[in-house]
């Protein structure tokens, strides 16, 4: 019995289609593993020289020397303007806006020397002390190493962009030990759609890079979460509270950083620097503010600091981080989000238990909550914040409190202040233009090679009687005909056949000049989304494509054809 072939060429041609379920799982295993050994090395770069640097461990900033709050992040401020200053504007873009930028505009094709700037400038900004989290440069890092892999296999542009979508769920899976909030982020804020077939290879990536993160540094989530729980209904008023005030938190944080941004000097070195400085002497004043702040937040979980600390904390993190993402620091946002949130929560437990308030729940619950509803404010992804509490709490009857003040948040955020993602608001400052269309993102699952006809001949201009009898006879759908440096019409067979009968006695045939329905038609690569080949025909004004072949992009290579109503028969159905 003779096998079926397997081959790469084969693997594009299933890739084509949204439903070739076995081969997006064997992707989404692929990148799982490209992103978990990605986030190990960017977690060794940076804790490594911290816990030499650090006295105490690689998160301990406070044991430092009083002039050393100032000093680590000023320094870094300046070793990264002088590096930043002397990479190209184009390989500067980095981050999680940068991955959107390049999923929206460039079907998820990220460039390997802007991985390598985030790779290094993250390293230096945490290891300094910046005022920030790992897990947007390691959104971007995971992002960039699944999307260079479908590159170089030169997968179709489908397929590169669910690439994207493990590569980030995959990083957030590393970076908390969270594989399901990586997979709902990757969904709610990345790829922005929920579809079956999308879900299988983003959650094997997540479990995957999980499970890497966890052979190298343990099983246990960033924070070792206390067992909380809601005591009593007496908590109810309390987390309505709660969620009103991290809104507010919430959107006086984009905001700030809004205002910053406007702001903001045009030279890159001196924005930096500013951060820097900014963050130095917030951190003579409140250490906590420096590098990630976990330590922090596990203090804030067991109840351990006082509530002017708390207070402190929340405040001067959201000046400090605010201003490094404003000013452009290669740092995320996602930690210090965490950060701010779980002091805001603490505080409230601190001020309630001051008021005499004895039948509330742990200091810890709060700053859980807290925790969720900031995240799930800032980045307006309720669902993401809510897996992301469950996992770090491993309780499920978590789900219920961090529900109401999750979604409070959320309104109180959007609707009271009209507030939207940080990062479409980022992208927006930043002037870059980002749509989204149920259309744009039903076309953006498939490629043009799931659906355009392979029925076709590529025949010159001139044809004699004999070969056009021999394509009559052989019948494909579809005639290409050559124009003068390239393909310019395509026309169907049974017009040729029609001519055919009505003359008999002809020698040879001008397929341009022969009575018949024409479409001029355009080139496209096979690897395009039907997203692409529709743009395609809308900005030529052209009836049709010929579909070039991958492996000679810049030669005319046709293998199929595919038309307008093609398109539309797609996505209507």
């Amino acid at each position: 019995m003779k096998r079926p072939r397997i081959s790469i060429r084969t693997f594009r041609r299933q890739l084509a289609s949204i439903d070739s379920t076995p081969q997006f799982a064997i992707l989404g295993v692929c990148s799982g593993l490209v992103t978990g050994l990605v986030i190990v090395l960017f977690r060794k770069l940076v804790e490594m020289p911290l816990s030499v640097l650090l006295p105490g461990g690689e998160e301990n900033f406070e044991g430092l020397p009083w002039a050393a709050y100032f000093f680590f992040p000023f320094i870094g401020a300046l070793v990264l303007g002088a590096l930043m200053s002397l990479i190209k504007p184009e390989h500067r873009r980095i981050g999680v806006v940068h991955v959107l930028e390049r999923l929206g505009r460039y079907q998820g094709h990220l460039p390997f020397r802007n991985l390598v700037t985030q790779l290094v400038t993250g390293t230096i900004a945490l290891v300094s002390g910046q005022s920030g989290g790992r897990e947007g440069p390691a959104i971007h890092l995971g992002a960039a190493g699944s999307s260079l892999l479908g590159q170089y296999l030169s997968l179709p542009n489908n397929s590169i962009r669910i690439l994207v979508g493990c590569g980030a769920a995959a990083a957030i899976a590393g970076s908390f030990n969270t594989p399901i909030a990586g997979v709902i982020f990757s969904m709610e804020v990345i790829l922005m759609e929920y579809t079956v077939a999308g879900f299988i290879p983003v959650i094997l990536a997540a479990v995957v890079a999980a499970l890497i993160n966890q052979l190298v540094f343990g099983a246990d989530t960033a924070f070792p979460v206390p067992a909380v729980a809601m005591n009593s209904f007496h908590d109810l008023p309390l987390l309505i509270l709660e969620g009103v005030m991290i809104g507010v938190l919430a959107a006086v944080y984009v905001r700030f950083i809004q205002v910053i941004y406007r702001r903001a000097p045009a030279t890159l070195w001196l924005r930096l620097l500013i951060a820097g400085t900014v963050t130095g002497l917030a951190g003579l004043a409140v250490p906590q503010v420096l590098g990630l702040g976990y330590d922090t937040v596990n203090f804030a979980l067991l109840g351990q600091l006082p509530l002017i600390v708390l207070i402190a904390a929340c405040l001067f993190k959201i000046i400090t981080s605010a201003t490094s993402v404003a000013m452009g620091m290669p740092v995320g946002v996602i930690g210090p989000t965490l950060f701010i949130g779980a002091t805001a929560g603490g505080a409230m437990a601190a001020i309630a238990a001051g008021a005499g308030l004895d039948n509330i729940s742990s200091p810890g619950f709060y700053v859980m909550l807290g925790m969720g509803a900031m995240m799930g404010a800032v980045l307006q992804a309720p669902l993401a914040a809510l897996m992301a509490v469950m996992e770090l709490t491993q309780n499920p009857s978590i789900i219920l409190p961090a529900m109401l003040v999750i979604i409070i948040a959320n309104v109180t955020a959007n609707e009271g202040f009209g507030l939207r993602s940080v990062f479409i608001m980022q992208m927006e400052m930043m002037g870059v233009e980002f749509r989204q269309n149920p259309l744009s993102m039903t076309l953006n699952r498939a490629s043009v090679a799931s659906i355009m006809s392979r029925s076709f001949k590529h025949v010159p201009r001139h044809i004699d009687v004999d070969t056009a009898r021999a394509l009559a006879r052989e019948s494909p759908h579809w005639l290409l005909v050559d124009g003068k440096d390239h393909p310019r019409e395509i026309l169907r067979t049974e017009d040729l056949v029609s001519y055919l009968k009505k003359h008999a006695d002809v020698k040879s045939i001008d397929l341009q000049e022969m009575p018949a329905t024409r479409r001029d038609v355009t080139g496209i690569l096979l690897q395009a989304t039907l997203s692409e080949a529709l743009d395609a025909l809308n900005g030529t004004n052209m009836q049709a494509l010929y579909v070039n072949r991958i492996s000679a992009p810049m030669l005319t290579s046709p293998v199929g054809i595919l038309t307008r109503e093609d398109i539309e028969a797609y996505y209507k159905t």
